[in-house]
């Protein structure tokens, strides 16, 4: 293991699953698996929660991942950890508070996950240097999230 690998991360080759991907994968899992009950179950807000898990939670966090293990330093452990608990929470808040249509509760995850993203862009820094292409569909991904944050506090209130 080297540095700034957690101890979640596995490599064989050129290959790596670290806690990003891995909680990325599993939400556009129960994403897909949200979307197969959906209808058959009547949720009111099945489409909406299956598509927030697998894009916002799920393939947004895996790409962001995978490209924070291409940065030229290895992102600190205390970054990680700050990343994955404000993302964790922030979504979480953002899913809790959606579902049982508090739009406050909304808020304050939003709010939560501007500084999140802040971090993230700052922590993979060095890809738009290094690897112009990967690195700025780093930054768009990171750009798209930020921007979609006010346009859903706006939904939740309506």
């Amino acid at each position: 293991m080297t540095a700034g690998q957690s101890d979640l991360t596995v490599r064989r080759g050129q290959i790596s699953i670290d806690r990003f991907t891995c909680l990325g994968t599993a939400c556009v899992v129960v994403g897909g698996l949200v979307a197969a009950v959906a209808r058959p179950l009547d949720l009111t807000k099945g489409s909406w929660l299956a598509a927030y898990l697998v894009l916002v939670c799920g393939v947004a966090l895996a790409v962001i991942g995978a490209a924070q293990q291409h940065t030229r330093e290895p992102v600190p452990p205390g970054v990680q950890h700050l990343q994955l608990t404000g993302w964790v929470v922030a979504n979480g808040l953002v899913i809790g508070g959606s579902l049982a249509e508090l739009p406050y509760v909304v808020d304050a995850g939003s709010l939560i996950l501007f500084p999140v993203l802040a971090l993230t862009a700052w922590a993979g820094r060095s890809l738009a240097r290094d690897f112009p292409l990967a690195g700025g569909a780093y930054l768009a991904t990171i750009f798209v999230l930020a921007s979609s944050i006010p346009v859903g506090i706006v939904l939740a209130h309506r």
